[in-house]
């Protein structure tokens, strides 16, 4: 048998902003690569006391064996190992490991003796970083303060989001879990993570059609809603959703229209595309997609069948430009005001030249909390 210590040096817990219901995700070494990755390890009061599987444990085969079939996909997290661990404590930092790497058949055929032994199920992901979590990004504790994704960036997330969509769909995947804290987002490139919640359809029914239907519509009021204005879906400042599978089916089904209030200079043809999700009026992601291209064809973007002005389009390449900008600008903030704030806590240094640099600390800071982007 195998030392966990010898595979995995364990760090810190990763997941605290948006604590799981299946699992807990810490960050670690992986000592075979030197990759650092995100290790995902099955919470332990999810064991049964008489060796049984529950759902939650089957949720970690569910989810590697649906992450294999999306290996290939750009905009999902890559998962590296899966296996179990004897280890009983939340923080499993030490005790024996079996590792399956990339084997999910062996991962999934071994369970019923893992489990009879009480041993935990884990997977070993690409560690994401925390700074492009969106629920991390948009989720403020001031009163009176809300941020929202720019149209522009806004509208490449959704493309980018409904394109996987369709890949999944194709294979029968309908991904359920939609809520901001399982979207990472850097301005250009859309990750997701958390497949657990996701379910494999069978192709050869004609049962499909409400499964799909309703993906479309957690899309649309699970993600796309908050990242165009800044709140939760059930009108409230943004928070943590609840995970476990039978929620992640049912977390927005008595939410069929939406509140653009709060943002009335929102296009109108991208509200009402929302509220038809919302609605159940958008039978299939490919549905969503044409009319998806005419909303964003309105803001400058090129696609066959949609007419765009020049001019748009040129204001558009300016717009881009900006934002890229923008997001540099705001690094640079962040990155004087953790300058000032590491010299204030010196030792030795003065009053005043403590005093100024707190002063600045707080007035970045104010700037920060009237940013463009999340």
């Amino acid at each position: 048998m195998t030392n966990l210590n010898d595979l995995y040096r364990i760090g810190n817990f990763n997941d605290t902003f948006a604590l799981g219901h299946y699992a807990r995700v810490m960050d670690a070494l992986e000592r075979r690569s030197g990759q650092e990755v995100a290790f995902k390890v099955m919470r332990p009061e999810h064991l049964s006391s008489d060796g049984g599987i529950r759902w939650e444990y089957r949720a970690f085969a569910n989810e590697a064996d649906l992450l294999m079939k999306v290996a290939d996909n750009p905009h999902v997290v890559d998962m590296l190992d899966c296996g179990y661990v004897a280890s009983s404590s939340e923080t499993p930092t030490s005790g024996e490991i079996v590792t399956f790497q990339r084997d999910v058949m062996g991962f999934t055929q071994a369970m019923p003796e893992f489990a009879a032994q009480g041993w935990r199920p884990y997977l070993a992901l690409q560690n994401l970083p925390r700074s492009e979590n969106l629920l991390y990004l948009m989720k403020t504790n001031q009163p009176g303060v809300r941020w929202r994704l720019p149209s522009e960036e806004g509208l490449a997330l959704t493309l980018q989001f409904g394109e996987l969509l369709r890949l999944l769909h194709q294979q029968g995947i309908v991904y359920l879990d939609h809520k901001l804290e399982h979207v990472y987002w850097d301005g250009v490139q859309l990750r997701i993570i958390d497949l657990n919640s996701s379910r494999q359809l069978d192709l050869h029914t004609n049962n499909n059609a409400q499964h799909f239907r309703n993906d479309v519509h957690n899309l649309c009021v699970g993600i796309l809603y908050p990242i165009f204005t800044g709140l939760s879906p059930q009108k409230s400042t943004l928070r943590p959703q609840p995970g476990n599978a039978e929620q992640a089916e049912s977390r927005y089904q008595d939410i069929t229209t939406l509140d653009f209030g709060v943002e009335p200079n929102l296009s109108h043809p991208l509200q009402e595309l929302l509220q038809a999700g919302a609605a159940m009026q958008v039978d299939t992601v490919d549905e969503f997609l044409v009319e998806l291209n005419r909303v964003a064809a309105l803001h400058g973007w090129d696609f066959p069948h949609h007419y765009t002005s020049p001019v748009s389009r040129d204001a558009r390449t300016q717009m881009r430009a900006g934002l890229s900008r923008v997001r540099e600008g705001q690094e640079r903030l962040r990155e004087a005001r953790d300058l000032f704030r590491e010299a204030a806590i010196q030792d030795g240094i003065t009053d005043d030249l403590e005093a100024e640099l707190r002063r600045l600390v707080k007035a970045v800071n104010e700037m920060l909390n009237n940013r463009v982007i999340p």
